[in-house]
């Protein structure tokens, strides 16, 4: 005779793991189906959303775009015709769908200040803030996880009030003033690194642009010369977004660092005898990486994003100052591109953020 206990498909009295491994496997798979499709729908929705609402802000705002195609003197008939033309006289419902017919197909249209396609504009645009971003999260991360580290063992001491205030300094101090203090000690007067601008105009029409990474290309050609001017470009401002990410990522890896070491796994580990450096970098740090990967995420997002003032203190001809100058010159289609572009960048990055925010922490995905 049966036992009543086990009879079904969910045995009573079983902890989870046997309960999970005593249902089949069909049933698991559609649950794996059903999350994986919900994902793509809150991706989906996402998207949509941050498209309906960049492009809804883009033609409520005071500036008309046919001005800027026909100036401002233009006679009455051409402004009206020129309207039509860009289909700026229908309701705004179906101008929205209209737009994102273009959009998914890759067509922002055409950059008023360029004559260029805004899709083309970007692509050049965006490796300078992507190669600018990319060094100065690389120097956030490898400077400011070790200080909230070194900050959080010392509590209290010195080192850890020299650590709060650097990263009170980056938070407080303007960084386009930063920016113009360091352009005038380390480039005008000391002459130590290369001013404004991304490579000098000698190697600028010499160079041939295979990914639009500077550093890249010109290691790829054996340009060295080349390759050490503009690193030379990069480093300050580079240095800046670094030190200005450094701060946040400091003071949230001590936050989180100091939340760890009060935990009892950590007095049960030096009660076994394990040594200091092991329970810190072996343990609680790894434990507090889980939720530190969604704040580097986010903070390189922020910095891929076209750090403005940066890129505009620095000449740097990225994303920022694209959108920037896009929007000085009423160029919509270019801003709203910019906008997007920006946008998924987030969305992008902050859902990968989830996805390895599930690997490293096992007990996110038995639930």
């Amino acid at each position: 005779m049966p036992d009543p206990l086990t009879v079904g498909q969910d045995p009573v009295g079983l902890v989870p793991a046997q309960q999970a491994a005593a249902r089949p496997a069909g049933r698991r798979l559609w649950n794996a189906l059903g999350s994986a499709w919900r994902f793509l729908v809150a991706i989906v929705l996402t998207y949509l959303g941050l498209l309906a609402v960049t492009f809804f802000i883009g033609r409520v705002i005071p500036v008309d775009p046919v001005l800027a195609v026909v100036g401002d003197r233009a006679p009455a008939h051409v402004i009206e015709r020129t309207r039509e033309e860009m289909g700026l006289d229908k309701p705004l419902p179906q101008q929205f769908y209209l737009y994102l017919g273009k959009v998914l197909q890759g067509d922002f249209g055409t950059s008023v200040l360029t004559s260029n396609p805004v899709m083309q504009d970007m692509r050049r645009a965006f490796p300078a803030t992507l190669e600018l971003a990319s060094l100065g999260i690389l120097i956030g991360v490898g400077l400011g996880v070790p200080l909230g580290v070194w900050a959080a063992v010392r509590r209290g001491r010195l080192v850890d009030q020299v650590v709060r205030v650097i990263g009170l300094v980056g938070y407080s101090v303007p960084i386009f003033w930063l920016g113009l203090m360091a352009l005038l000690v380390f480039y005008a007067r000391l002459g130590w690194v290369a001013g404004p601008g991304r490579i000098d105009i000698v190697y600028e029409y010499t160079l041939v642009s295979v990914t639009g990474l500077l550093l890249l290309d010109t290691a790829l050609a054996g340009e060295w010369q080349a390759f050490a001017n503009a690193l030379s470009h990069l480093i300050l401002p580079a240095s800046l977004l670094g030190y200005f990410s450094l701060a946040y990522i400091s003071r949230m890896t001590r936050s989180f660092m100091l939340h760890e070491l009060a935990q009892e796994y950590v007095v049960t580990a030096r009660a076994k005898g394990l040594s200091q450096a092991r329970i810190i970098w072996c343990h609680a740090l790894r434990n507090a990486m889980v939720p530190l990967v969604t704040v580097i995420a986010l903070s390189y997002a922020g910095l891929l994003e076209g750090s403005v003032l940066t890129e505009t203190v620095f000449s740097w001809p990225g994303l920022g100052l694209y959108i920037t100058h896009s929007l000085q010159n009423a160029d919509m289609n270019a801003v709203l591109g910019g906008t997007t572009v920006v946008g998924a960048i987030f969305v992008g990055l902050n859902l990968l953020s989830d996805l390895l925010y599930k690997l490293l922490d096992p007990r996110t995905r038995a639930r």
